[in-house]
C-alpha cells in the first residue's frame, strides 16, 4: 500500500489559485478606489446634471393651481332683497335676544341689518350667538358713517325718508321689515312675513277703520315704492313722522296696495287690539289702552305671544301697590269700598237671576 502526501508546491498553488470571487472581489475594490479618487473633482457636475434633470421634469409636469382660500359669500346663501332693519342708538339689555328670536321667528331666507351706535354695536357683537349669525352672513352690525346720524328719533325720520340711505345701506332690498327695540314678532302666529310680500306697506292701524294701517315701529315697506315716493317728495326736517309721512302719499300712489284697519287679518298691534296679530308694537311707555288695560285682554295677549316679556317692562303680582285695580290705576280706600260694594251688587243680581236649582 502507497500513501500520498501533499508537497509544497501543491500547497502554493492552492492558495494562488485563480477563482471567480477573487476576480470579482478584485474588480470591486478597483472600481471603489477609482469612484473615491474621481468622485470629488466631478462632484459639481454631477450636482449640476440632477438639477438640471429635476428642472426639466418640473417643466412637463401639468400646471395644477389649489385656492386654499376661495372667495367664499355666506350672504349668498340668503335673499338679498329681504331685509329686516333695526335701528337703536342705546345698548339696551334684550338687544340681542330680540334679534335673535326675530331671526328665528322670520322666515329663513330674509337676512337681517342693525344698525346703531358704536356702544349698542359693541355690546350686540359680544355675544357668541351674534358672532356666529354674523359669520353666517344672517346678521350685520353697522355703525354708519358721518354725517348719518341716529341720535334722535328726528335722526332717524330723517334718515328713512332720505333715498341715498337705500342706495348706499340697502343696495338690492325690495322687502324691508322695520322693527324697533319695542316690537316683536309672536312665534305662534300663523302667518309669515312672505305671506305679506304683495302689499307695499303693512303696519299697525290706530284706528279701528284707518285705511292706512301703516304705523312704523313694526311694519313691512316695499322699497320699490319708498324709493318712487322720495323720487319726486321730501320730507321737511322736524315735522310728522316717517311712517305718518310715508302714509298721506302712498295710499295716493297708483297701483299701491296698503293694509287697513277694516280688514280681517292684521300684520300688528299697537293702538287697537285684535286677536293673534303677526306681532306687536308696544310703544315702550305709551301703551294703548284698548290693546293692555283690560286685564283678561292683557293676558289673552300674552298668553298667544309670551314673547311680549322680552320686550316689555314688567312686575311680578305680588309686587302690585295696595289699592291697585289691575287697570293702571291706584284706588283710594274709599274707592276700594265702593268697586268692592259694586262687585257684590253686581254678584247677587247675577244670582238672583240665576239661582242655583
Amino acid at each position: 500500500m502507497s500513501t500520498s502526501h501533499a508537497t509544497p508546491s501543491s500547497l502554493g498553488n492552492g492558495i494562488f489559485a485563480i477563482t471567480r470571487t477573487r476576480i470579482l472581489l478584485v474588480v470591486s475594490l478597483l472600481v471603489t478606489w477609482t469612484i473615491a479618487f474621481l468622485l470629488p473633482s466631478y462632484k459639481p457636475t454631477i450636482k449640476d446634471f440632477a438639477k438640471d434633470t429635476y428642472n426639466d421634469a418640473i417643466q412637463h409636469l401639468p400646471a395644477v393651481k389649489v385656492n386654499w382660500h376661495p372667495k367664499y359669500d355666506p350672504k349668498a346663501q340668503f335673499n338679498a332683497s329681504k331685509v329686516a332693519l333695526l335701528i337703536e342708538a342705546r345698548p339696551i339689555p334684550h338687544l340681542v335676544p330680540q334679534l335673535l328670536h326675530m331671526i328665528a321667528v322670520a322666515p329663513p331666507d330674509w337676512r337681517f341689518v342693525f344698525i346703531g351706535s358704536n356702544k349698542s354695536v359693541i355690546s350686540v357683537s359680544r355675544s357668541f350667538a351674534t358672532q356666529f349669525q354674523e359669520a353666517n352672513g344672517k346678521l350685520d352690525l353697522l355703525v354708519l358713517p358721518s354725517p348719518w346720524s341716529i341720535e334722535s328719533k328726528e335722526h332717524v325720520y330723517r334718515l328713512l325718508t332720505d333715498i341715498r340711505f337705500y342706495n348706499e345701506f340697502l343696495p338690492g332690498v325690495e322687502w324691508l321689515l322695520n322693527f324697533e327695540s319695542d316690537a316683536i314678532l309672536c312665534a305662534r302666529s300663523d302667518d309669515s312675513l312672505n305671506d305679506w310680500l304683495d302689499y307695499d306697506w303693512a303696519g299697525a292701524p290706530r284706528t279701528a277703520n284707518d285705511r292706512f294701517a301703516g304705523n312704523g315701529g313694526l311694519s313691512l315697506r316695499k322699497v320699490s315704492a319708498v324709493k318712487k315716493i322720495l323720487g319726486f317728495q321730501s320730507r321737511i326736517n322736524d315735522t310728522e313722522p316717517e311712517d305718518e309721512w310715508f302714509g298721506k302719499r302712498i295710499t295716493l300712489l297708483p297701483g299701491a296696495k296698503v293694509a287697513n284697519g277694516a280688514q280681517e287679518n292684521h300684520f300688528a298691534v299697537e293702538d287697537i287690539w285684535h286677536a293673534k296679530p303677526m306681532g306687536y308694537h308696544v310703544r315702550a311707555d305709551n301703551l294703548a289702552d284698548d290693546v293692555w288695560k283690560d286685564p283678561t285682554r292683557r293676558k289673552s295677549n300674552f298668553d298667544y305671544c309670551p314673547e311680549l316679556s322680552m320686550i316689555m317692562e314688567m312686575k311680578l303680582e305680588r309686587e302690585r301697590c295696595d289699592g291697585d285695580n289691575r287697570q293702571g290705576e291706584i284706588l283710594d280706600q274709599a274707592a276700594q269700598r265702593m268697586a268692592a260694594k259694586d262687585g257684590a251688587t253686581k254678584g247677587a243680581l247675577s244670582n238672583a237671576n240665576n239661582p242655583s236649582r
